[in-house]
């Protein structure tokens, strides 16, 4: 198991699954950037490979982005 945490504005939890969704933003491009794609493409990727992508988060405390892949991907 991997992963990355930051100590960002955190992920209301009710919001774990929609985020993982292609063009699903929780603000507006004027409160933050980004388009919306990036953790439609992790999980995309993840997946593909046989693996598997989660978050755990508190709103204004950041989160932890944790993904599995199989061990024989990674030889």
């Amino acid at each position: 198991m991997f992963l990355v945490a930051d100590n960002g504005i955190g992920i209301d939890p009710k919001y774990n699954e929609q985020i993982f969704r292609i063009f699903r933003r929780l603000h507006t491009h004027d409160e933050y950037e980004g388009t919306g794609i990036e953790l439609a493409i992790a999980d995309r990727i993840i997946r593909r490979h046989g693996g598997r992508i989660w978050v755990k988060n508190e709103l204004g405390k950041g989160s932890t982005f944790y993904f599995t892949i199989p061990i024989h991907f990674i030889k």
